[in-house]
């Protein structure tokens, strides 16, 4: 077992990281940007290592300055958290060629299935249901005119180094084809270097459900079940549900096994995710795999009684999976609470907190690593929270975190709580009839 980890991010998933490993006996270095010294997650690790000044890309993000921590502290092996350098194919196997274990995926891994496109072609390989649309990478616009053709309109381009809606056009009709294929283009060369694009049938009236996994060194998975993640802006998701109040028990079997046949086809080592398409016919299609622990992992946690975290150490350090699979006992949703200002359009609300009053009781979970006094900065992310609840039902799930949301007091920034609190009355979620589209038509009261 390791003796000693350093956590590669910050924020919450920091802290929730150094927890785990305290209660598992290892040793935790937390590293820190300037704008993050005040930060709970530098407070409550053995040791902590100052690695840039605030901009992500001087700190967090800059590779050298991260490794060098891990040696200068006698580090046996970094937790990466999510984002940052979670699923950087490079920064695993410098973890690896200076002989840090890196608890994620392989350098191989993460390139297998980082590019959408191979992931795809992987996914297809393996008799996993995928979208129809090109096999891989698009070459040309005469391809893609071709391959719209071919799959009928409307069809989606997608960014095949893409995340977060970057580089996506939906496409309705051919006249249409080469303007989204031109501003596609432009903005994925602009987001991640890279131009290439490729494309699937657009799903109408789509949900978006994943699958957690978990895989072993010795070529064996499991799955945890599904989340629902449908509730999104701009494809960022704001709530997220386990279990999907869409699922079928035939459904959460067969997706589960096809979660499965991915992992155990790739070999993946480590803690993931296969997300899924589903449409309303309860069809469900392979979209992308996610080589990290996810925002969201807390809800499964409280659903089948099992430390994701705790997991991914056990996986890294060679220890076999059981290779049963988990499903859901109870209902957790998570509420994203973000430093946004939801009557302006989510517009970032970065600043001091004044005051702070956090939710309690039974089956109610906060991961967070603000307080009161607490200068959130404006070069992160906006997430400052995740409001847990479960729950024996659903509806017991939707009145347990409207009340944890009414106790809930941040004075000093704007945050996401009133959208919360009134997404947790509207009648289509409360009924569990949302789609990936739900929030095209919501408005603020």
């Amino acid at each position: 077992m390791f003796k000693k980890i350093l956590i590669a991010n910050r924020g919450e998933i920091a802290l929730r990281v150094i927890r785990t490993c305290k209660e598992m006996g290892i040793k935790t270095v937390a590293v820190y940007s300037t704008a993050d010294a005040e930060s709970l997650h530098v407070r409550f690790a053995d040791e902590a290592v100052c690695i840039g000044p605030a901009p992500s890309s001087e700190s967090y993000l800059k590779m050298s300055n991260i490794i060098a921590a891990a040696e200068i502290t006698n580090a046996d092996a970094i937790h990466p958290g999510y984002g940052f350098l979670s699923e950087n194919a490079k920064f695993s196997n410098l973890c690896e060629e200076h002989n840090i274990k890196f608890i994620g995926a392989s350098g191989k891994m993460i390139d297998q299935m980082g590019d959408k496109a191979n992931a795809k072609s992987t996914m297809i390989a393996a008799g996993v249901p995928c979208v129809p649309g090109s096999e891989g990478v698009i070459e040309n616009f005469e391809d893609c005119k071709k391959t719209a053709e071919e799959t009928g309109y409307p069809v989606m381009l997608k960014a095949s180094a893409g995340g977060g809606g970057k580089g996506m056009r939906a496409v309705w009709k051919a006249e249409d084809l080469k303007e989204a294929w031109d501003s596609a283009r432009q903005e994925s060369k602009a987001a991640f270097g890279n131009d290439d694009m490729y494309m699937e049938k657009l799903i109408e009236e789509p949900r978006h459900i994943e699958i957690q996994i978990v895989g072993d060194s010795y070529g064996k998975a499991c799955h945890l079940s599904e989340r629902d993640c449908s509730v999104q802006r701009r494809h960022q998701k704001l709530t997220e549900e386990t279990p999907s109040p869409f699922m079928t028990d035939e459904l959460r079997e067969n997706m589960g096994n096809a979660a499965v046949k991915a992992a155990e086809y790739i070999k993946y080592e480590g803690a993931g995710t296969v997300e899924f398409l589903v449409d309303k016919h309860r069809n469900f299609y392979f979209m992308e795999m996610n080589t990290r622990i996810q925002v969201e992992h807390p809800i499964t946690e409280e659903v089948v009684n099992y430390d994701l975290i705790r997991e991914q150490i056990l996986v890294a350090a060679g220890v076999p999976i059981s290779g049963k699979n988990y499903y859901p006992q109870l209902h957790s949703i998570e509420c994203r609470i973000n430093a946004e200002d939801p009557y302006n359009n989510f517009r970032p609300a970065p600043g001091r907190i004044t005051t702070l009053h956090t939710p309690g009781g039974h089956g109610v979970r906060m991961d967070t690593h603000v307080y009161a006094g607490y200068m959130i900065p404006s070069n992160y992310d906006s997430m400052i929270a995740k409001l847990i609840v479960t729950a024996q039902t659903r509806e017991e799930a939707i009145n347990k975190m409207k009340r944890a949301l009414d106790e809930f007091v941040i004075e000093g920034v704007k945050t996401t709580i009133p959208f919360h609190r009134q997404l947790m009355d509207h009648p289509d979620y409360v009924a569990g009839n949302y789609t990936t589209k739900f929030m095209e038509d919501f408005e603020m009261k």
